[in-house]
């Protein structure tokens, strides 16, 4: 039987969520950020399908998402109900012969064999769907790049399939922004080097683009374009590489030792993150939006891996320093990057038998 990576993502999971629990906001348009309500500061994490007919986007500002729909129900974000949501489905998805690797609340990859990866992917929606009433979309793929991008096909509800054999007809006529890994900024310098299409990075000359983006990401560019990635998936699961905080201000910042005082909260509601994983930081972020709407970010890295609060705290603050404040804040967010987990030494001599 040949192998298959699968991406199963859930369809406007967390406006599902709320929907199930709230039945009566069947077919209305769900708005889902922040305090939910939209006179105050924050974004949007997530919109029904009904919502977005509007265009309303996930990171919008609220009030921007309520200017285009007054009428849209405005809910707030109850991460405890979205994550027993996904351990549901996520549950459900492992009485399957599959290797599962949980990506986020709402997605996983999965690796299958199977002669019929279309059937058997259709199987697992329904029973995703009897057991938890979700619905979800399934890409497949021979890697996890295209298994990514084939959900994005799917959507919603569907099942989509994108191989090496298909990835010229499917994928070369589109712009390099509808890559995975691909943003904004980088499909712009890739275009000042003529390439704009999935096909011209697929043809590009290597060594032109490691002369721009550097050794290794040129080549990896290049990788991308023609449909190449890793077929690995980590049974293990999901694992946070760092954990931040934010906050958006109702009032704009302008005092000096109150910016101050606000980095050092959020620095501390991180440590508490690490504290729960016992994992330590390696690098922390501060991200400064000025108003109306700039925002930048400046980093630290740390000496050694630590968990010390005075270490965080000052890293944080040194980090700020790097900003001009020369303009009012309206949001602060405090990041740090962890250590990779330590595993016990039983479980890595286990792991190394396994993969020998």
């Amino acid at each position: 039987m040949r192998r298959w990576i699968f991406h199963l993502d859930l369809d406007e999971f967390i406006a599902a969520v709320e929907r199930l629990r709230r039945p009566e906001l069947a077919g209305k348009p769900i708005v889902v950020g922040g305090d939910g309500d939209p006179s105050k500061r924050g974004v949007v994490s997530t919109a029904s399908y009904e919502a977005r007919v509007f265009g309303i986007r996930s990171a919008m500002p609220l009030r921007t998402a309520y200017k285009r729909n007054p009428e849209a129900i405005f809910l707030a974000v109850d991460a405890d109900a979205y994550l027993g949501a996904s351990r549901e489905v996520m549950d459900t998805v492992r009485t399957f012969e599959a290797r599962v690797e949980v990506a986020g609340w709402d997605e996983a990859f999965l690796s299958v064999e199977t002669d019929e990866p279309e059937d058997l992917a259709r199987e697992m929606q329904d029973r995703v769907l009897e057991r938890t009433r979700l619905w979800s979309t399934i890409g497949i793929g021979d890697n996890r790049l295209q298994a990514k991008l084939a959900s994005g096909f799917g959507k919603p509800r569907g099942v989509f399939t994108v191989t090496s054999e298909r990835w010229p007809e499917l994928m070369f006529g589109l712009p390099t922004t509808d890559l995975w890994g691909v943003g904004s900024k980088t499909a712009g310098k890739l275009a000042e080097l003529g390439i704009r299409t999935v096909g011209d990075l697929a043809t590009a000359d290597e060594d032109a683009l490691a002369e721009r983006f550097g050794p290794n990401t040129g080549p990896w560019l290049a990788s991308l374009g023609r449909g190449e990635g890793s077929s690995r998936v980590h049974p293990e699961g999901w694992t946070a590489k760092g954990h931040g905080r934010e906050r958006t201000f109702q009032r704009d910042l302008t005092d000096h030792d109150e910016i101050r005082r606000e980095t050092v909260r959020l620095a501390d509601a991180v440590l508490d993150d690490l504290r729960r994983e016992e994992r330590s930081a390696t690098h922390v972020t501060v991200k400064v939006r000025f108003a109306p709407f700039f925002t930048s970010t400046h980093g630290v890295t740390l000496g050694e891996p630590t968990m010390e609060p005075e270490a965080l705290r000052s890293a944080a603050l040194r980090a700020l320093g790097r900003f001009e404040l020369d303009r009012p804040v309206r949001l602060l967010g405090v990041r740090a990057e962890m250590a990779p987990p330590q595993r016990p030494r039983g479980a890595q001599d286990a792991r190394a038998e396994r993969e020998r």
